[in-house]
């Protein structure tokens, strides 16, 4: 049995700072004592006296940057990362105390903390910490899996400075070095603002190393190191992962998880510029805990909307190191990631800041040609997975169709019974009232062009993101529930499941009043669906609140094989004579056959 988890959007945090300041307000300044701490083994601190104001609305931020350099009129753009003064405290404005409690990750750059005042329509510095130094910012950090035998993580170092590998094996026996390929990207990558400007930041070296010839289904160990030219070395740590079972095979439960909606909240409680994804936290804790029941995860699309602001994605990929490192991190593109004018997206909407899906291209693998064309499949036991790229042109004729069709024609459904397509924008069924208004219920042609392959080929679920609320179909065919059943399906399906399960942490999106019969199940919170297949002939599907991690909605399939090979409407190639032979032939009986 496996289990496979579905997501959209996430991010961590992974060291704390406190910071105590007092200030007694009596007609002028006073001395105060900014006091950091943390690991001495870890951090090199410096300095710690500074003067500090009690004013009102006042607030400390995270810089990443030389403060020297402070400027009003950017710095939100910047700095995103805020808490204010009275946030544990308040009081605050009273008694001239507080203290906060800060999170910091390596992202290879020292730090400051701010005191600021006037708000931010008129922000001032009025006083400014020492800088806080990664003991080695160059370390390699944020190990990443993925299907395809290969493996992404993160560091400072470029090729001229270090030599880049994993070094890998099962516990107790000889490990072996696989060498990485180093890339990165430069600001000219990035399509416009912000990610060209103010959102700009250095983003290290993401290098790939291909594990290869791995034994299914076995536990490996792995260390991500860097040979310096000095002969020394750089480590970060061990992880652990179990290398996936061949096709078909079913060695035990089988747990995918789709998720298409982890974003990237701050855990310390802070406060930064795309302030409305709380309910990440609540999801990522979920899928930590049940780390052990998950086999692979996929991701469809909106990753974690840094729009533009490079530093979100260092922040995002530190949140999900604890599932990353274990288990495979699968993608799909967004229109967060994507869109933008002029840039070959479907839809020409100015989504993601800039970023030309540079940064989801670069920073994750997944197993394309091209990365250009984000579309692929990947196996994993009794599973096959169809990851259509949506902010591709996906219509009849086009080369992402002949893709999907060749996707679903070519699994082989004794070994892999269980048929999963996966895109971000909804291209079947949704609730969501921003289709409403559009009087349709998904992307406009998407029935058109794809349902007919659905039903070809049986798709048994399709997933999809977007919209920020969960939603889940009968199993449909245009427009038509093909089963009465609501939870229970035995034998074939006669039609494709379709769920949104687009809320992993962002703002919550409403639903339309429109009634319909094909909608079975509807919630306005944040959440998660996981997949387990037990067989060939059982899958359970279960819908997870992010807040409690217990199911709210569920169904099982029950089928052999025969029925997948049954045909129902439009699913085999018609064998029944035409109409217009039947009628001849009824002519040539009557009459006799002409001359």
């Amino acid at each position: 049995m496996y289990s496979v988890l579905m997501l959209v959007d996430v991010h961590f945090l992974s060291l704390d700072y406190t910071l105590f300041f007092s200030s007694t307000l009596i007609g002028s300044l006073n001395s105060d004592v900014l006091r950091l701490i943390t690991d001495p083994k870890i951090f090199t601190l410096l300095g710690s006296q500074y003067r500090m104001a009690l004013l009102s609305n006042a607030y400390v931020m995270v810089y990443l940057a030389n403060l020297k350099l402070f400027n009003a009129s950017t710095c939100i753009a910047e700095t995103p990362r805020f808490q204010y003064a009275t946030y544990t405290s308040p009081k605050y404005k009273d008694t001239g105390k507080d203290s906060l409690k800060l999170q910091l990750i390596n992202q290879r750059s020292d730090f400051s903390f701010a005191l600021f005042t006037n708000g931010f329509l008129n922000p001032k510095m009025v006083a400014v910490s020492n800088t806080v130094s990664f003991s080695n910012p160059n370390a390699p950090v944020y190990p990443r899996l993925a299907q395809g035998k290969q493996w992404n993580e993160t560091s400072g170092y470029g090729i001229d400075e270090a030599e880049p590998f994993v070094e890998w094996g099962t516990k107790g026996e000889r490990q072996q070095r696989s060498p990485a390929v180093t890339l990165t990207f430069e600001r000219n990558s990035m399509c416009g603002a912000p990610a060209r400007t103010v959102g700009w930041r250095d983003p290290g070296y993401i290098n790939t190393s291909f594990l290869k010839d791995l034994l299914p289904n076995r536990m490996y160990t792995y260390k991500l190191e860097h040979r310096l030219f000095d002969n020394t070395y750089i480590w970060n740590g061990e992880y652990q992962f179990r290398a996936s079972p061949f096709p078909g095979y079913n060695p035990d439960l089988q747990f995918p998880e789709v998720e298409t909606c982890i974003l990237q909240d701050e855990a310390d409680g802070s406060n930064e510029y795309n302030n409305f994804q709380s309910g990440s936290l609540n999801t990522t804790k979920q899928l930590i805990k049940d780390l052990k029941n998950i086999n692979i995860i996929f991701h469809i699309g909106d990753i974690c909307y840094a729009n533009g602001y490079i530093s979100q994605w260092d922040q995002f990929t530190a949140r999900i190191e604890p599932i990353a490192s274990a288990v495979p991190y699968m993608l799909a593109s967004g229109n967060h990631e994507r869109d933008w004018h002029g840039t070959g997206s479907l839809y020409e909407n100015n989504d993601y800041g800039g970023e030309c899906s540079v940064l989801a291209e670069t920073m994750f693998f997944v197993p394309v040609e091209n990365k250009a064309k984000y579309w692929y499949s990947t196996d994993y036991g009794m599973f096959r997975f169809c990851i259509l790229d949506s902010e591709h042109d996906w219509r009849e004729g086009t080369e992402q169709y002949e893709f999907i069709e060749h996707c679903l024609a070519s699994v082989d459904r004794r070994r892999q019974p269980w048929l999963i397509f996966l895109a971000h924008r909804i291209l079947g069924y949704s609730s969501d009232l921003s289709y409403a208004i559009q009087g349709s219920f998904g992307e406009t042609m998407a029935k058109e062009s794809l349902q007919k392959l659905w039903q070809k080929y049986k798709v048994d679920i399709a997933i999809y993101g977007h919209a920020h609320n969960y939603k889940r179909t009968c199993p449909i065919y245009e427009n038509q529930c093909t089963a009465d059943e609501k939870r229970y399906y035995k034998g074939s399906l006669k039609g494709t499941i379709h769920v949104v399960a687009g809320e992993g942490g962002t703002s919550l999106s409403p639903f339309t009043t429109l009634n319909t019969k094909w909608s079975l199940y509807r919630v306005y919170d944040y959440e998660f669906v996981k997949l387990t297949a037990f067989n060939h002939s059982n899958l359970l599907f279960e819908y997870k609140k992010s807040s409690d991690g217990k199911v709210h909605d569920f169904f099982r399939i029950f089928r052999d094989y025969r029925d997948i090979l049954a045909c129902t409407v439009d699913s085999c190639p018609s064998t029944t004579p035409s109409i217009l032979k039947i009628v001849q032939f009824a002519y040539w009986y009557c009459l006799g056959s002409p001359a």
